[in-house]
């Protein structure tokens, strides 16, 4: 990103916080329409890309050369045209009413400008796939046997894109457009008014002195913090930066250091109440209030950082290391005193589950975050922090609605093209009708997908893509999804390109491949309970109080039990069987039946008295 001086970049400062204003006052008084507000928000959003972000990293950083201000000109054109004909537009009969020529050279260049303003935030391979799935609309019918598409004109593909909410200006963007952004300008104001300051104080007070501490520290801060920012590698520079350093102080490896927080920063995505953009894109396709997906993602995300908290306990205990001096540690009756602080985090999960919207519930979010802020000097929000606030948390939604917008570029091209069906085809045919091999094909899919785009894109594409498949084969939409998203989320520690480890391990001063192994196995429970919650919906809490029970119980001895198995130690280090049979009973505890779950937690239980009665 450019980094912009002089009147310039007051103007861009200027620009950037009516956008959030104007966000916030839809946030509050009512949306637009639909199809209008999305393209509203990409017109705000894809001119200011050309300005902010280079061709190139060769380019200049802190002016914008001419070609670029143009391109930001042209960019606003598409959606000008839309704001002054929006009547015609949505009266038009699609199919039926001719395009225009001005829409369709409007149409062609807002495609083409948006692409390459994704290759310059997002990255080449999202830029790349968002252009073949467009050429595939126009030139599909040339492929042979199962790719070969329909013939379309190249009238109705950009109809498709431009003219309608099922292509660029889908419900992708839309809940960038609505949910997302109000979330991230509320990030901003957690920051501003000392509550993400905060849960690092009190990560260290709680859990700094005790042995591993520093690494305990990350697991607690990423979580909380990754429930905010929504992003992997954000969340492993906000915290890793800290945490990093002590972790090597005390005595972890540069490789163990930096896993860790690629593990905890991954993990924040799935993590309540926020989590990442992706979970609000789940609750628009599945149609359902945003409160479900955060029910569904607790006990998953309980046990991700259960799982990692552990080893990093059993990690200090095996190698004798010590937390920090009680001296170099907030003070706990100091940090309790400052409590106050959650009442944001607090009042947005009760009004969310109490089903206000998530747009009224960050509102007031905001509201709560500007008040408790006027209790402690160092924070105080006036004018001008409220204004940086908006502009820090707006300045975060580029990734996102680029992303979203070429996604609907994806999505747009399975609607109108049939291709869903067809992966669906090649799904059945590959798994052979067995469900498990189904989910073992979406898992890579995903992954591999996860590792050139980000979280939202990835997920959006391929819930597109396999979702159906999954659904066919019985398995609940909500766990679907859920399965998808957590994959293309768990991408970020699965080496070959494992962005979150490698971002970890430029902190850490490690091998980004080592880091990104180190990951994997810190994670390995993440790559388990998805496919756990597919077979048993009390992972969700999705089934009756007994047996949500039961599988939270589960859950917890499975995190447990391969924590120790990976780490080798229980008090005493574990010969190899012993931690084979942690491994194997941990899996069987999450087994979707009771019996051989009460089984599991029973062996697990009395494993855990012998060892520590032995040692």
């Amino acid at each position: 990103m450019r980094k912009l001086k002089g009147p310039l970049k007051a103007v861009i400062y200027l620009y950037v916080v009516a956008m959030g204003l104007f966000h916030l006052y839809t946030a509050t008084f009512g949306s637009l329409e639909a199809y209008l507000q999305r393209n509203v928000h990409l017109l705000w959003i894809l001119p200011l890309t050309f300005i902010l972000y280079p061709a190139s990293k060769a380019g200049p950083k802190d002016e914008v050369p001419p070609f670029d201000w143009a391109l930001a000109v042209l960019a606003a054109c598409p959606g000008l045209y839309v704001i002054f004909n929006y009547e015609s537009i949505i009266y038009r009969v699609i199919q039926v009413d001719p395009v225009t020529t001005v829409q369709l050279l409007l149409g062609t260049l807002l495609t083409l400008l948006l692409l390459e303003g994704t290759r310059r935030v997002v990255g080449w391979p999202l830029a790349v796939i968002g252009g073949l799935f467009a050429a595939y609309m126009y030139f599909g019918h040339f492929l042979p046997g199962i790719a070969k598409g329909f013939p379309f004109s190249f009238h109705r593909v950009i109809e498709h894109l431009y003219l309608t909410d099922e292509g660029i200006f889908s419900s992708s963007l839309g809940v960038s457009a609505t949910y997302v952004m109000i979330f991230l300008i509320f990030g901003g104001f957690l920051e501003k008014s000392g509550i993400g300051p905060y849960f690092m104080d009190l990560a260290q007070a709680f859990a700094g002195h005790s042995p591993g501490g520093p690494a305990k520290i990350a697991v607690v801060s990423s979580a909380m913090f990754g429930s905010i920012s929504g992003s992997a590698v954000a969340n492993v520079y906000a915290t890793g930066a800290f945490t990093i350093p002590l972790m090597k102080r005390i005595g972890y490896s540069p490789t163990f250091a930096g896993a860790v927080e690629a593990v905890a920063s991954s993990g924040g995505q799935v993590m309540p109440p926020i989590m990442g953009a992706g979970a609000f894109i789940m609750a628009s396709f599945l149609g359902i209030p945003y409160r479900n997906v955060i029910i569904a993602a607790f006990v998953p995300a309980l046990l991700y950082y259960v799982a990692v908290f552990v080893m990093v306990h059993m990690r200090a205990l095996k190698r004798g290391l010590t937390g920090l001096p009680r001296e170099e540690l907030p003070s706990r009756i100091s940090v309790l005193k400052r409590i106050y602080l959650v009442v944001p985090l607090v009042g947005l999960v009760v009004m969310l589950l109490y089903g206000y919207t998530p747009m009224r519930a960050a509102m007031a979010g905001i509201a709560m975050a500007w008040i408790v802020s006027l209790f402690d000097p160092r924070y105080r929000m006036g004018p001008k922090a409220i204004l940086d606030a908006i502009h820090d948390g707006s300045m975060n939604i580029f990734v996102v609605a680029i992303a979203c917008a070429t996604a609907g570029i994806v999505v747009g091209s399975v609607t109108l093209t049939g291709l869903g069906f067809k992966v669906v085809s090649l799904i059945f045919s590959l798994a052979r009708n067995i469900p498990f091999l189904a989910l073992l094909l979406v898992m890579l899919l995903s992954i591999l997908l996860g590792m050139g785009l980000p979280t939202t894109a990835a997920y959006i594409v391929a819930s597109a893509l396999t979702v159906p498949a999954l659904a066919k084969l019985g398995f609940p939409a909500l766990a679907s999804h859920m399965f998808v998203f957590y994959f293309a989320i768990i991408s970020a520690i699965t080496p070959p390109v494992a962005l979150a480890a490698y971002a970890a391990s430029s902190l850490a001063g490690s091998n980004p491949d080592e880091t990104g192994f180190q990951a994997m196995r810190l994670g390995l429970l993440a790559f388990i309970v998805p496919y756990a919650f597919c077979y048993d919906g009390g992972l969700l809490l999705q089934e009756g109080f007994l047996w949500n029970i039961f599988a939270f119980l589960g859950g917890l001895g499975a995190a447990m039990a391969i924590g120790w198995g990976i780490e080798g130690f229980l008090r005493r280090p574990l010969s190899f069987w012993s931690r084979v049979l942690f491994l194997v009973m941990g899996i069987l505890c999450l087994w979707p039946s009771t019996p051989i779950r009460l089984l599991a937690l029973a062996v697990v239980f009395g494993a855990y008295i012998s060892h520590r009665r032995a040692s």
